[in-house]
Order: C-alpha cells, then sequence, then structure tokens
C-alpha cells in the first residue's frame, strides 16, 4: 500500500475506518467519503463528509475532489451501504428502494465517477462489499439480499467492461463482528465471525499490485462459521 491513493466510502462506518487505518499506517493515502459530518484534512487523508452517494452528482463531486487532492487515484473501496431485516409480504416496497439506493447506487456512482481515474493508474482497482446473504436469501433478508445481489452483478459487469484497466472485483462477508451486530445478535457465537481486520486484509490485497490477475472475482469471507 506504500504511496497508493485510495477511495474509502463509507470511511465513518465501523468497517470503513479499519480499512483507512490499516491502509494509512501501511504507507496508503486515503479519502474517506461519508454521509458524516466533513472532519479536517491531514497530509496522509482527507475527508470529505455529508456526501449522498446515491446521488450521481454528489458521488462525482466528491471523487473528483479526492483525485485532485493527491492528484491521482489508484483503488477505490466501495463500503458505503446499509442494512435492513423485514419479510417480503409484512414489508414495505420503500425498504426495497432505501436497500437499492445505500448499496447498489452508492457503488454505481461512485465507481462511475472513479473510473477515469483510476483507468490512469498502472495499477487501478475497484473493491466493492457484496454479501454471502445474497446468495441465498433467508427470511427477512430479500431487500437487503437483493440489493447485495445487484453489487455482485455490477462486480461482474465492470470487470469484463474495463478488463485490461481497472480490475474490479467484490468480498462476501458473513456477518461482521461489529458492535452493532453484537448487539442485534447478543446470543450469537462472535468467535464465529469474521472480524473487521481480517476482511480489511482481503480488501487491501485485492487493492494491491498483488491482484492484478484477479478480476470479477467474488470473494466468501466468511470467518469461522
Amino acid at each position: 500500500m506504500q504511496d497508493k491513493v485510495l477511495i474509502v466510502t463509507g470511511a465513518h462506518g465501523a468497517l470503513g475506518k479499519v480499512v483507512a487505518e490499516i491502509a494509512r499506517s501501511r504507507g496508503a493515502r486515503v479519502a474517506g467519503i461519508d454521509h458524516a459530518p466533513q472532519i479536517p484534512a491531514t497530509p496522509e487523508s482527507i475527508e470529505i463528509g455529508g456526501v449522498d452517494l446515491s446521488d450521481a452528482a454528489q458521488a462525482k463531486t466528491a471523487v473528483d475532489a479526492a483525485a485532485k487532492h493527491f492528484g491521482r487515484l489508484d483503488a477505490l473501496i466501495n463500503i458505503a451501504g446499509g442494512f435492513a431485516y423485514e419479510t417480503v409480504d409484512d414489508g414495505d416496497v420503500k425498504t426495497w428502494q432505501r436497500m437499492y439506493a445505500l448499496n447498489v447506487l452508492t457503488a454505481l456512482n461512485t465507481s462511475r465517477a472513479a473510473l477515469p481515474h483510476l483507468a490512469a493508474s498502472r495499477a487501478g482497482r475497484i473493491v466493492n462489499i457484496g454479501a454471502m446473504g445474497a446468495l441465498q436469501a433467508g427470511s427477512g433478508m430479500g431487500p437487503y439480499a437483493a440489493s447485495k445481489a445487484g453489487v455482485h452483478r455490477l462486480t461482474e459487469a465492470l470487470a469484463s467492461e474495463w478488463k485490461g484497466k481497472v480490475t474490479v472485483n467484490a468480498v462476501l462477508p458473513s456477518i461482521i463482528d461489529t458492535t452493532a451486530n453484537r448487539g442485534d445478535m447478543p446470543k450469537a457465537d462472535f468467535s464465529k465471525w469474521v472480524t473487521p481486520q481480517e476482511l480489511t486484509e482481503v480488501i487491501l490485497f485485492l487493492a494491491s499490485e498483488a491482484a492484478s490477475g484477479i478480476t470479477g472475482a467474488l470473494i466468501p469471507v466468511g470467518g469461522r462459521v
């Protein structure tokens, strides 16, 4: 990661914070983009807050600002997203629309804005966050799983369209060991969940030059389940 320039979306979330922190510790310069308010920039990082990435114009403005700040862009890590648990018959169509906006449109808009910058890099990378739960949806997982399945197909389409210019892959975590997930599932065996640090290792590998031969991959990261 030494001297790589990365954008991390959802940079203030549980996973985004870890990815940004570990990337910086390995010599990367990181632009964090989030819906949360902006915080001051440092030589190694810039934080662009208050951004709705489901809006294409806002996504482009934020990505272009990050690329201008550092002079280039080498990798985009699309972490911004959301989760909802709701059965199909008892649910609201607005939940499906919200999951699509938070998970698919954020990745789509940010990728489209970043691709011209990434193509100018000698090792342009996009890493998306899919979900193992989107491979076979269980009860209550319909809206979320459908949106993450959209991220999977977006990953494959972009990988095919930009092959030879930018690699595009996705990691598919199971349950991530976060404070929020522990609160929602207090009786679960947390030791079997994948940690943010473990998931970060796979993400940063896919963002590295060592992963030059991998594109269009959907890589399960299931912890110890």
